[in-house]
Formats: structure tokens, sequence, C-alpha cells
């Protein structure tokens, strides 16, 4: 089961140029089972996902949202509307075990290895220096409280993935990947695959917490494999 685990669509991401006919007709192109509707705003009013999602019944649809929290930005499955306060991540993990939710860190090292002044990397904005090991930037506290990383996401540089899944093996993390697409360009780049067939966010949010899925990209390229050997780019040598 291929699923990209980070999209965002104009029907709830207001810096997306994405249609929700868009992305189903693209997914089926690149040869996706689903996709998660990670948005800005939020989850999508429940009635107009189901009668949408009723409409690609051939297409596994995930409602989801992306948190900008005070320690970067969170993906969260299972929570079906916005909580006030859950810009702190201790309170959206709270909220998280109190309704079953799944939380990822999603793109956790973007722009951190470039030049000042154009490093503005969330996550150690406040730190004297930034970490320059993976043993350094494990100690962050927001990787707590989350229960999984996003170490492939098709706007992140190399450099930043590979350092987020170093950071998970430090920490025994569970991994995903997730193109973080906001157009057609780059849908299903970076996927997270599950061995079993999942048919609907409720099986999707218990596939999640049995932990059995991982990271991949190639997919775009017709080449899948586990990240990091699988290619984002298609000029990647190695």
């Amino acid at each position: 089961m291929i699923i990209d685990m980070h999209v965002h669509t104009s029907h709830g991401s207001a810096d997306s140029n994405l249609s929700p006919l868009e992305l189903v007709e693209e997914a089926r192109r690149v040869g996706l089972d689903g996709v998660c509707l990670t948005e800005h705003s939020g989850p999508w009013d429940k009635f107009e996902y189901k009668l949408f999602a009723s409409q690609h019944d051939d297409l596994l649809l995930v409602p989801a949202m992306e948190v900008e929290s005070e320690m970067g930005h969170i993906t969260v499955f299972g929570l079906d509307r916005y909580v006030a306060g859950i810009r702190d991540p201790k309170q959206l993990r709270r909220v998280a075990d109190n309704s079953g939710a799944f939380v990822v860190i999603a793109h956790p090292f973007r722009n951190m290895f470039h030049k000042i002044p154009y490093n503005n990397n969330l996550l150690f904005k406040d730190w004297p220096t930034q970490p320059t090991t993976a043993e350094e930037a494990a100690s962050h506290p927001i990787f707590a409280v989350v229960d999984a990383i996003e170490v492939a996401n098709a706007g992140n540089t190399d450099d930043e993935n590979l350092f987020a899944w170093e950071v998970a093996q430090v920490l025994g993390k569970k991994v995903v990947g997730g193109s973080d697409a906001h157009s057609t360009n780059g849908l299903g780049t970076c996927v997270t695959v599950f061995p079993e067939p999942i048919h609907t966010p409720e099986a999707f949010l218990e596939a999640l917490h049995a932990g059995d899925f991982y990271a991949a990209a190639g997919l775009h390229i017709g080449n899948l494999q586990p990240f990091p050997n699988g290619r984002i780019r298609t000029n990647q040598t190695s």
C-alpha cells in the first residue's frame, strides 16, 4: 500500500494550487494507493470529505492536518478538528493521547544547512548554535512528543532528508515519507509504504499505531525503494 502522507489541496490550504480533482487524477497516474490531505486549515468538513471520498473510492483519502507549532510543523492524523492550544507541542501530545491521534514532525531540518541569513530552520531558531551531528539534534524536545519523523520530503534537500533519517536512527523513531505537494508537481515523489491493504481512515490510523511501515522514494521513476536508498531526484548518482 503506497501512500503519500503529506499533500495540500486548494480546498484546505491557501498556498496550494492543487485542486482535489487534480489530486486524485495525478495520484492514479503515478501509482499511489492513497493520499493524506494534510491541510493547513485543519481537516476537511466531515460531510464534504465523505462525499468526495465516496466519488473516488479507488483511492484511500485520509483527512488530516498540518499544525504550525511553536517547534516546527507537525502533521496530525486521527484528529477530526483543530483544537485550541495545539500550537504548543506538549498540549498537542496530550490531545493526541486523549483522541488516539498520531503525530509526525514534518520536514524537521528544512533550511538548516543554508548559509546565514537564509537559514531559518524552525526547530533551532532559539538555539545559540545549530547542531552539527544527529546525536546533538536528537536532543531537541520536539522528538519526545512525536510518534514518527518525516525523513523523505520532496521539498527538502537531500542533506536535510538524510539528516532527518540519521536522527530517527539515533532515537529509534518510526519514519514516514510525503511529497508535501502543493501542485501536481512532485506528488508521490516521497511516500510511506504499508505491507497490507488499507481501506478506511480508521484502518490507516490503526496501521500507523501498529508501526509496520517505512518511508520510500522513487515511485516517480518506476524504482520505488526504502529511503534513503530510494531516489527523490532523478539526477542523484547514488
